[in-house]
């Protein structure tokens, strides 16, 4: 058996033959929120996940899936298959994956997931205002820009657009956690899993570069309609608006532009 290691997540040789890869998990809940994550994202075999073999306080241990390259038929499969994920849906807006716990994580992050009947008061209480309260501590935001953000917050129900079910979110959709592998499919790792609004999940597509995004978002608008659930009108003008929650995370943990892009994209919201 032998090692490798990067930032914490070993790939692991075994005697057999096989590969598994163990993560450690820092803090609190990690690993269980994770692993709970990951089985509720499999259940309908919708997007492929890493099995999840076992995991403790501080370690998870999954499937090693080899990496290959972007192609666009696993782009349009992926996108397909992440619209009629979202659509299995969630009991509740907030909620989190069955067995898995309230307190839970986005990448180094902590996130509350507290269900609620409707998105834009949940999404204002538990994925904007507490991370612009810690910024804002932290000296990353004067009192006025914060004000952008609370404005954002007070008109969130009509900025939100149509209401619409909970959504089955992988919840931290970013280029990282999205996985071209070697056997020709998309998978997704890392969830940060919850029920959330399914613009969210694309939005984050967006943010961080995700390659073939035109034939994932593409797939995905044609799974949608077959469903006879397309998204709504004017779901483009919301991205700023749903990726307000990943940049105020990605701002309390690493500041430098993360703020100026989180309060570009409240002040465009509100446009």
């Amino acid at each position: 058996m032998g090692t490798q290691s990067r930032g914490g997540v070993f790939v692991v040789a075994l005697a057999d033959g096989g590969r598994l890869v163990a993560k450690h998990c820092a803090g609190a809940n990690a690993a269980s929120a994770e692993a709970a994550g990951l089985r509720w994202l499999a259940e309908s075999g919708d997007v492929p996940v890493p099995a999840v073999h076992g995991y403790d306080d501080g370690w998870l241990v999954l499937d090693y899936v080899p990496a290959g390259t972007p192609e666009t038929g696993a782009a349009q499969a992926f996108g397909r298959a992440l619209a009629a994920l979202h659509l299995r849906g969630a009991r509740a807006f907030g909620a989190p994956p069955p067995g898995g716990p309230a307190d839970a994580w986005i990448g180094l992050a902590p996130m509350r997931n507290e269900p609620s009947a409707e998105w834009a008061g949940w999404y204002a209480r538990h994925r904007v205002e507490p991370y612009l309260r810690s910024a804002v501590d932290q000296g990353l935001f004067t009192a006025g820009q914060a004000s952008v953000f609370d404005a954002v917050c007070t008109r969130l129900p009509e900025l939100a657009g149509p209401p619409e079910p909970a959504a089955r979110l992988h919840g931290d959709a970013w280029s990282g956690n999205v996985h071209w592998a070697a056997d020709g499919r998309v998978w997704l790792l890392d969830p940060a899993a919850h029920g959330g609004h399914r613009e969210t999940d694309l939005a984050m597509l967006r943010l961080f570069g995700v390659p073939l995004l035109d034939h994932i978002l593409g797939g995905y608008a044609e799974a949608a309609e077959d469903a006879r659930a397309p998204l709504a009108d004017g779901w483009r003008d919301r991205v700023g608006l749903h990726q307000l929650f990943p940049l105020l995370v990605h701002t309390v943990l690493f500041g430098g532009g993360y703020a100026q892009q989180a309060l570009s994209a409240a002040r465009a919201a509100l446009r």
